[in-house]
């Protein structure tokens, strides 16, 4: 069980501590020059953890394995980071923001579930895509 919730545990930790770090980015700073920073700590982190977690690793043969993914994920990451960055700068709050995300995030992965890797759409996976934007709904209602 254990091994079950942990990774959740941590996806959940970290995103709530991303979110508090993205919304107190100071106003004058440039999102691009801080995302050089934020990479770099990321780059010098996941370095140390792939020796540390891979006591005899080599990790030119590990990037020897790689296709197109990690790159294209390297963008895509720039894109949510710049995204989020900019939303909060226009006025979005921390209590919402991720909210609404993830619903749509939601609904956009059941279709690519479906569509790119034929998962099962029942009507369960629709009501709930229901439940999603009657929830938006109330979650942006002043």
């Amino acid at each position: 069980m254990f091994n079950y919730v942990w990774p959740i545990a941590l996806v959940v930790l970290s995103n709530v501590l991303y979110q508090i770090c993205t919304k107190s980015l100071p106003e004058g700073v440039n999102p691009f020059a801080s995302l050089t920073v934020t990479y770099f700590v990321g780059t010098v982190f996941s370095f140390i953890l792939y020796f540390v977690m891979s006591k005899r690793g080599n990790i030119l043969n590990e990037y020897s394995k790689m296709n197109a993914a990690p790159f294209v994920l390297g963008i895509v990451l720039v894109g949510l980071e710049v995204g989020f960055l900019y939303a909060y700068r226009n006025g979005w709050q921390v209590s919402t923001l991720s909210i609404v995300q993830s619903a749509f995030l939601a609904v956009a992965l059941i279709f690519v579930g479906w569509l790119g890797y034929h998962e099962a759409l029942t009507w369960n996976k629709i009501l709930g895509v229901g439940i999603c934007l009657v929830g938006l709904y109330f979650v942006n209602m002043n």
